[in-house]
């Protein structure tokens, strides 16, 4: 087993159903590389991961989405609030997985 990680920076955007759910689209290497290492998830399933954006680090999941081809990650509020960034700025992000 090891862990792919990825660093890359993407804007928060928020969800227009309901819910007020804002997220991150992870890049399309990224996408390509976790399709690649879990090629046997299949649907909408999620995949686990460890997520940090500034100082705060929290276990989730990321989940596909077909629109735009990649993964989405959710940005809970807590984290939102202590990272000072809301939906249309820019975020640094750093995501982990571990893969057989």
């Amino acid at each position: 087993m090891h862990d792919l990680r990825f660093e890359f920076s993407a804007p928060l955007w928020l969800y227009s159903g309901k819910g007020a759910w804002h997220f991150v689209t992870l890049p399309p290497d990224a996408a390509r590389e976790i399709k690649f290492f879990n090629a046997s998830a299949k649907g909408f399933m999620p995949i686990a991961v460890t997520a940090t954006i500034g100082k705060t680090t929290w276990k989730t999941s990321v989940f596909p989405d077909r629109k735009s081809g990649s993964y989405l990650l959710a940005v809970k509020a807590d984290v939102r609030k202590e990272e000072h960034i809301s939906a249309g700025q820019e975020v640094s992000v750093r995501i982990k997985l571990s893969v057989d």
